[in-house]
């Protein structure tokens, strides 16, 4: 009997890997003789999507982070060993996969500029050799799926690359090669949905006929959970792809029947190149244009599996692997739910600021421009601080839309990611989680957001949100706070220039922002008193 979209949502994907993984003991934790596995890339899309099935498998795991302090708002954080290493710097990374028995590799630079080969390059062939000098037992790198034979775009060349590093560096090593991943949240997922929902009509390149050997996420977390089992003398690359192999025209067509849309119209046109579709891909969709090139020339090839050799090692679920239907129709389902656990936006945008929000306002020798707002608010904390949580995305930002909408699309002409990024949940917000053109630097529950820019400027810049309790439970303090720490003349330059818009912005926000949390507290009362009468 098929298996149907809810019964897929709540399943670990160690239900389908019998005797594969160690198993938790009778308290439902992993054993404290369980192998140990360390985990890179933790931040991102797939990685932080694997911990927790490595966890619900039994595995003992370690999160390698460079800044850790990002996790803390995940659920696992508390069941995990966490690690500060940079995986570039040899003793760094040779101390963080000490003990380990298992390594994940999940690290690219994706989008991330004109280095990214020798990045990626450098940092393969330093993880390689910490791994075998730490006696690790195995890797694991997800790479992506190519043609033989063909020249590569450099992005897959790249990713190509560091699987053949892995595959030398004297450590058994697991090659997964996927194609276009199918899941909520991921940038290939987002990138089609967005073109087949906001275009009813549309011109394309000619790569939209190409044939594509999609898979979905959840097969992917299996295939890597199952590789941590294999036997030591198994080192090699695997094609790793779902049931159905379609075009790219094909796929924009089943997932508007999916979503319950009308047939799209799609000409084929020979003069769009990679960049060009890179630039109308990221006008239309939530998809950076840095990260949509790379996207777009693996899209230029056909990605077809060439053997299945995997399921000699971790075999097929007994249903079957998920078919692009069912595998749209469950990411939908998340989307819709609200469920979206991590996305494409989950990893740090490549060049945004990451340098946390200095204490000293001479720090770094230089100075640090600040515009404070506080009003008192005819509300509850707990009112204003639900209107604070959910700010940005489809709410926006409460203050001349049109200025913000300019500034979003100025900032993704100059490569940054723009307004289009949205939020991972429409209410909740969780430490690292991408707001629009922020990233969440720290949330301390129901006093304090603050948010890190990574949109393009010249400096450092933060936007901080606090809710400041009163003598009085129906009255709060919002305080905002806009902070810059310039880079250079150039920034000096930025600072006064946009300065006298901020009572505009800001100061509109704010009253806006407190609006918002009056009505809230005036509605609330209501209901309370409507259901005493009622009562």
């Amino acid at each position: 009997m098929a298996t149907s979209v809810d019964d897929l949502l709540p399943a670990p994907v160690a239900d389908a890997l019998p005797g594969l993984v160690p198993g938790l003991d009778a308290d439902g934790r992993p054993r404290p003789d369980a192998p140990l596995v360390a985990v890179t890339g933790v931040t991102g899309y797939v990685g932080g999507r694997l911990v927790p099935e490595l966890l619900a498998a039994g595995y003992r795991v370690r999160a390698i982070a460079r800044h850790p302090d990002r996790l803390r708002g995940r659920d696992w954080y508390a069941d995990v060993e966490v690690v500060a290493a940079d995986a570039a710097e040899p003793s760094q990374i040779r101390a963080a996969l000490d003990g380990a028995q298992i390594a994940y590799y999940l690290i690219h630079s994706l989008g991330s500029g004109r280095s990214f080969e020798s990045t990626d390059r450098h940092t393969a062939l330093v993880f390689g050799q910490a791994a075998r000098e730490a006696g690790v037992g195995r890797i694991v790198y997800l790479g992506g799926l190519y043609p033989e034979g063909e020249d590569l775009s450099p992005h897959l060349e790249s990713r190509t690359e560091v699987g053949e590093i892995l595959l030398a560096s004297g450590v058994p090593t697991t090659v997964l090669r996927a194609a276009v991943i199918l899941g909520s949240g991921s940038a290939s997922f987002e990138m089609m949905r967005y073109l087949t929902e906001r275009l009813p009509a549309m011109t394309v390149p000619r790569w939209v006929e190409n044939r594509i050997q999609p898979i979905a996420i959840r097969d992917v977390l299996r295939y890597l959970v199952g590789s941590a089992a294999m036997a030591p003398d198994v080192s090699r690359g695997f094609d790793i792809g779902g049931p159905d192999v379609l075009t790219y025209r094909d796929m924009m067509q089943r997932y508007a029947e999916a979503a319950g849309l009308k047939r799209r119209v799609i000409v084929g046109v020979p003069v769009l190149t990679p960049k060009l579709s890179s630039l109308w891909v990221s006008l239309v969709t939530p998809v950076p244009g840095g990260l949509a090139r790379p996207l777009v020339e693996s899209l230029v090839h056909e990605v077809v599996c060439d053997e299945h050799d995997i399921a000699e090692h971790v075999p097929d679920p007994p249903d079957g692997l998920i078919g692009f239907d069912r595998a749209v129709r469950l990411a939908l389902r998340r989307v819709q739910d609200a469920a979206v656990t991590t996305r494409w936006s989950s990893a740090a945008v490549p060049g945004a600021p990451s340098d946390p929000l200095p204490g000293d306002p001479d720090w770094a020798g230089g100075s640090l421009f600040v515009d404070e707002r506080k009003v008192t608010v005819a509300a509850s904390p707990a009112a204003l601080w639900r209107v604070l949580e959910a700010v940005g995305g489809e709410r926006g930002w409460y203050s001349w839309g049109l200025a913000w909408r300019i500034r979003g699309v100025a900032d993704r002409l100059v490569g940054g990611p723009g307004l289009r990024r949205g939020r991972r949940d429409p209410l909740q917000l969780l430490v690292d989680d991408a707001v629009d053109f922020w990233r969440v630097e720290e949330i301390e529950e129901g006093s304090l957001i603050r948010l890190r820019a990574e949109m393009r400027v010249p400096g450092l810049a933060w936007l901080e949100l606090r809710v400041e309790p009163t003598n009085r439970s129906d009255e709060t303090v919002f305080a905002q706070r806009a902070l810059f720490h310039p880079k250079g003349l150039l920034g000096q330059v930025y600072w006064w220039s946009v300065y006298p818009f901020h009572g505009i912005v800001f100061g509109g926000m704010q009253r806006n922002i407190a609006r918002a949390a009056e009505t809230a507290e005036r509605a609330r009362t209501d209901r309370r008193v409507s259901a005493a009468d009622g009562s």
